[in-house]
């Protein structure tokens, strides 16, 4: 069974939370890059070398990752941005939690197929998704500030 098939047994009830984070460990999932400004000349038109597409809120940066190219394209046509390339990366879900999460400045989770509606579902920075040191949910020394939501 899919990343999708795991979201959607989850949300219907009849799913666990152990098989789908599983899946999203195993899952490639693709994670569109930031394009940086050409009108600031820094880098040709469609460069995208800026990162990873993410979005902050409630003091959490959501990496956002999606299950298909399609998917993709539906999140971009609803930023109104469908007519543009949008060059991504496949990673495992695993490499995101547990590369990605600590590199970040801050608490870091991941947003799958946002623009699905009932097919999203979001993997928060909370312990047995994300690594223990930058769980939210979990004690931190006052010192680390890791894990704490600004």
């Amino acid at each position: 069974m899919g990343l999708t098939e795991q979201i959607a047994r989850y949300r219907e009830g009849s799913g666990d939370s152990a098989s789908l984070v599983g899946e999203f460990r195993r899952t490639a999932l693709l994670v569109p890059l930031t394009m940086t400004d050409a009108a600031e000349g820094a880098t040709p038109p469609g460069d995208a070398s800026g990162g990873l597409m993410s979005a902050v809120s409630g003091g959490i940066r959501w990496v956002y990752a999606f299950t298909e190219e399609e998917a993709l394209v539906r999140f971009a046509q609803a930023r109104g941005e469908g007519g543009r390339d949008w060059p991504y990366l496949a990673l495992l879900g695993a490499r995101l939690m547990d590369a990605v999460v600590p590199e970040s400045d801050g608490p870091t989770g991941v947003a799958v197929d946002v623009a699905d509606g009932d097919g999203a579902m979001l993997f928060p920075p909370v312990a047995g998704i994300v690594p223990d040191a930058f769980a939210v949910d979990l004690h931190r020394s006052a010192e680390s500030g890791r894990g704490a939501v600004a």
